[in-house]
């Protein structure tokens, strides 16, 4: 292809991105790849389109194949995984702490945006710590827009912690440059201020990712 046709390629994938395209759809319509496509059109304003609904919305069958090697997963990790006993919740909940919470001694932190992260640490830290529920702490991270009043009734529903122990939320200001949907509920954070049980959490983790531990 030469230099004009080139040029009338990339004209072309900047309009349909002003359109509201994604990138796979410009990249599957122009049959080029979808690197080039985010290079060509990086600085054109993008509003998704709206999805068509019911028996004219587009399905390819790749999608369908993909959607079923999905499902198919998440039915195998359940199988693998079961319900777990205390030697399992034990080690899964502090692997999830090792990767989510917060390493400063003093206080034992987890934030996360999912609810079923922060739902198994909270039964986790329930389980196997004696917690004063009074000292528990919550305090949310929301976009500035969003609706406060119903992040944090759900993160009390998934925390099983009163609002009336959240503490001042943080509302952040929106970047009109960034792209990526928001979390309707925003980030929440939980804590406990306990020093001891925050050093017990940090040697589990490391007899978790001690030599001793990882089977030969």
């Amino acid at each position: 292809m030469g230099y004009r046709g080139k040029l009338r390629e990339q004209e072309e994938a900047r309009r349909l991105r002003a359109s509201g395209k994604t990138l796979l759809e410009i990249a599957e319509q122009l049959h080029v790849a979808k690197s080039s496509v985010s290079t060509w059109v990086r600085d054109v304003p993008y509003t998704p389109s709206k999805r068509r609904n019911g028996p004219q919305a587009r399905f390819h069958p790749w999608k369908a194949r993909k959607l079923a090697e999905i499902e198919e997963c998440d039915r195998i990790g359940r199988e693998m995984i079961g319900q777990m006993d205390d030697a399992a919740l034990l080690a899964a909940g502090v692997a999830l702490y090792a990767g989510e919470g917060s390493k400063r001694d003093g206080a034992v932190t987890f934030a996360n945006t999912d609810g079923r992260m922060v739902a198994l640490f909270c039964a986790w830290l329930r389980r196997f710590f004696r917690i004063d529920e009074q000292r528990l702490r919550a305090r949310v991270y929301l976009h500035e827009g969003l609706d406060l009043d119903a992040a944090e009734d759900h993160w009390s529903n998934v925390t099983g912690i009163p609002r009336a122990q959240f503490g001042k939320p943080y509302r952040a200001i929106a970047d009109p440059t960034m792209r990526s949907t928001k979390h309707e509920m925003g980030c929440v954070y939980v804590s406990y201020n306990c020093s001891r049980t925050h050093r017990i959490i940090v040697g589990l983790m490391n007899g978790l990712l001690s030599s001793e531990a990882i089977p030969g």
